[in-house]
């Protein structure tokens, strides 16, 4: 029964932030400010998580092709396609529900202890729409791109970890990059990021906008968002792999 209430809770929010703007340079602002913060804070573990994921995949990749009759170059193309269809959308999604989902919970609840929603409803503003909006806009617009970053990174990581390793050449990393190419993979990847982002920004901002007590509820519910989060972008990966692919 609590599911089906928070679920309810949940779509009521999402309903009550859909209303047309007070003051559109006021929410123009705002939604800038989340793109910075979601997308330039994030920046930096999502370079450092991406190249080493890739140079991980690359020497792992390497060591299971035992075969002399398998091609160098199929190392590049498992690479390739393992970090455009999952490292890169998912593995780093998961990260980011952590990073941005814990901040956007944290963010909101203060504000809802320290009663600072409630005076922006006394001045007539909808803070659902101004504190919540803006955020879900910035994830959709910022962590698909985040996405594109991590899948080249991740590319890139494993050519110069295969190379400095002498597992293969670059001739033979470039070559591999281009056989087979799929470009629907592009497609499905951003689909994924696409969902994703909505989950990483909207599930952690209904617990915080939902906080009711004090601090403690505030790592509670902060805790709780990332846990949901995190469940939901794997469900969400086996329904949109089983339905796309």
């Amino acid at each position: 029964m609590k599911l089906f209430t928070e679920t309810g809770r949940y779509l009521l929010m999402l309903k009550g932030m859909v209303s047309k703007p007070e003051n559109g340079k006021m929410y123009w602002k705002e939604f800038m400010h989340q793109c910075s913060d979601i997308g330039i804070g994030s920046l930096g573990i999502v370079v450092i998580i991406s190249f080493f994921m890739g140079a991980v995949s690359a020497v792992q990749t390497a060591y299971q092709l035992v075969s002399p009759i398998i091609p160098k170059s199929t190392i590049a193309q498992i690479v390739r396609d393992t970090v455009i269809l999952e490292f890169a959308p998912t593995l780093v999604c998961i990260v980011l529900a952590g990073v941005v989902g814990s901040k956007i919970a944290s963010e909101l609840g203060n504000m809802r202890v320290s009663e600072q929603i409630d005076a922006l409803e006394i001045m007539g503003i909808n803070s659902k729409a101004y504190l919540v909006m803006p955020k879900i806009l910035a994830a959709l617009l910022v962590i698909p791109m985040l996405v594109v970053v991590s899948a080249g990174l991740g590319i890139l990581g494993g050519r110069i970890a295969g190379t400095a390793s002498g597992i293969l050449s670059a001739t033979d990393y470039t070559k591999g990059l281009l056989q087979n190419f799929t470009p629907y993979n592009v497609f499905f990847a951003m689909a994924k990021s696409y969902t994703f982002a909505f989950f990483i920004s909207s599930i952690p901002a209904y617990y915080g906008y939902n906080v009711s007590g004090g601090a403690l509820e505030i790592g509670r519910a902060s805790t709780k968002s990332v846990v949901v989060s995190c469940v939901l972008i794997l469900m969400a990966d086996y329904v949109l792999s089983a339905l796309l692919l």
